[in-house]
């Protein structure tokens, strides 16, 4: 069960695996985000468990975080989303206040 709720919020997030050859890490987009976690839209799907540092640009500043990928979204079916849940794990309060104040929330689609 989630502590916080999700809301859907596209964004451009720049993971970086803990321990990984690549340090200039890969750009991801968000689906949803809350400040418990968010979830990134990709093909390219990590471990469960596995470890990130992720940097989120908002209004008013940059969320830096640890992270870990606690679900993998994958479907055979066309129009399925590919991604992953992550739970952030080394948020701030001022973190958490700026998810909150900075996020360009959007409304659900009605169709």
């Amino acid at each position: 069960m989630r502590h916080y709720d999700r809301r859907p919020a596209e964004v451009s997030v720049l993971v970086r695996v803990i321990d990984h050859q690549r340090p200039e890490g890969i750009h991801l987009s968000s689906c949803d985000l809350s400040e418990g976690g968010a979830f990134l839209r990709s093909d390219l799907l990590f471990e469960v468990g596995e470890a990130l540092n992720l940097e989120i640009p908002l209004t008013g500043g940059v969320v830096k975080t640890a992270a870990r990928v606690v679900r993998v979204a994958r479907s055979k079916e066309p129009a399925a989303v590919h991604g992953m849940g992550i739970e952030f794990t080394g948020l701030t309060p001022e973190d958490r206040l700026l998810i909150q104040e900075g996020t360009p929330w959007q409304r659900p689609s009605k169709s």
